[in-house]
């Protein structure tokens, strides 16, 4: 919005005494100033609206008064402090934040409304499957099946749109690898597949490592940062062919959008580090996860989202290993076993003896060394 204002103000003052005082108006068509000022008024926006936010969810009895599914199976050691009671859909925040200050600094653009729409429709999705946990008063939520539906159905639409429109073909019919600066085949229906399985497996891999006291949101505030300077690059052409990368017409003001989830990431962050004041919730967890899953495909680099998200490859990849071999051993065996102490990959290290605290950060190194060896492919082909 601020965009807009900014141009129509300074086309109607042109010609005018008015034109040197308001030239300063310019500055609003830089990418690097509209970034920074979504990211600031995310990063105040969440600040102010925090504890509103956990006040009012406090009253509705959106609280976690349920065991997880860890403390359900009786595989992790009791924490310190209990996290019972401690408000959810905390994502509710996030999301508000994330979109609203997008809005107001972005181009309305075709990837931007993709983008948003999305993030609406997985927050949407989150926010049922939370629903159902807390009035069940259970674990259990939406089925598995529900989520994958949503999530797949996603995926197929943006991958058909991105298809059938001209200028963004290429995007869905040529897989890029990392590394490699040539499309390694023009298969449309492998494309289609590439970005659904972008989506649903991005989403879901965020949502399956919020499980401890700010980990999720740390990681992907890291990832989000690799991604600020990816969709950056894809929208500028002397940078994209200085660097051999696909040039994305319009996928600069994704980078507006990034700088938006920092900062209301950074926002939410204030109080969901240990302990936590609120859980984001699957509204914000499938949000956030399908956010960088979808950023991931529209500046055609889905395979690089991989690198920059490992620690969530290795959380997704932990929870399918445990539950194959179990299925496994108990068909061939008799008996189910298991690869890991627990499932997802930070619960295995908590019942190993390492503190919250230990893991998060740990995480947040290894998640550092993926965010750069993504940025290496920038050079590396």
């Amino acid at each position: 919005m601020f965009y807009y204002l900014a141009q129509y103000l300074h086309d109607a003052v042109a010609g005018t005494t008015w034109e040197d005082p308001l030239s300063w108006l310019r500055l609003f068509r830089y990418i690097t100033l509209r970034s920074a000022g979504a990211a600031v008024t995310a990063l105040l926006l969440s600040w102010w609206l925090g504890p509103k936010v956990i006040a009012w969810l406090k009253r509705l009895k959106f609280a976690q008064n349920y065991l997880d599914k860890a403390e359900e199976s009786g595989d992790l050691v009791a924490r310190l402090l209990t996290k019972k009671g401690t408000p959810t859909m905390g994502g509710i925040l996030i999301v508000t934040v994330m979109d609203l200050s997008a809005l107001l600094w972005a181009q309305w653009t075709t990837f931007l409304q993709l983008t948003l729409l999305s993030v609406l429709v997985l927050a949407g999705l989150g926010f049922f499957d939370d629903w159902a946990k807390i009035t069940k008063q259970s674990s259990a939520g939406t089925t598995s099946k529900v989520k994958l539906a949503v999530q797949g159905l996603l995926g197929l639409f943006i991958a058909v749109y991105l298809w059938f429109v001209p200028s963004t073909t290429k995007l869905v019919s040529e897989v890029m690898l990392p590394f490699y600066k040539y499309p390694v085949t023009t298969s449309a229906v492998l494309g289609i597949l590439v970005t659904i399985c972008t989506v649903v497996g991005s989403s879901n891999a965020v949502n399956l490592t919020d499980g401890l006291d700010g980990l999720a949101i740390g990681c992907t505030l890291i990832v989000s940062f690799v991604f600020l300077i990816l969709t950056y690059i894809a929208g500028n052409a002397k940078a994209a062919s200085y660097l051999q990368v696909p040039y994305v017409p319009g996928a600069g003001e994704l980078t507006v959008f990034c700088a938006a989830m920092i900062g209301a990431g950074l926002g939410f962050l204030w109080f969901n580090c240990h302990p936590a004041q609120v859980f984001m919730g699957d509204t914000g967890s499938l949000a956030l996860g399908g956010a960088l899953g979808i950023m991931a495909v529209l500046i055609h680099q889905p395979f690089v989202l991989v690198i920059a998200g490992g620690v969530f490859v290795a959380e997704a990849g932990s929870v399918m290993l445990q539950i194959g071999w179990f299925k496994y051993t108990k068909r061939t065996r008799g008996q189910g076993q298991r690869i890991f102490l627990c499932s997802p990959l930070h619960h295995h290290f908590e019942k190993k003896g390492w503190y919250e605290s230990q893991v998060v950060t740990r995480f947040y190194i290894l998640c550092i060394l993926c965010g750069v060896v993504a940025l290496s492919t920038l050079k590396i082909r």
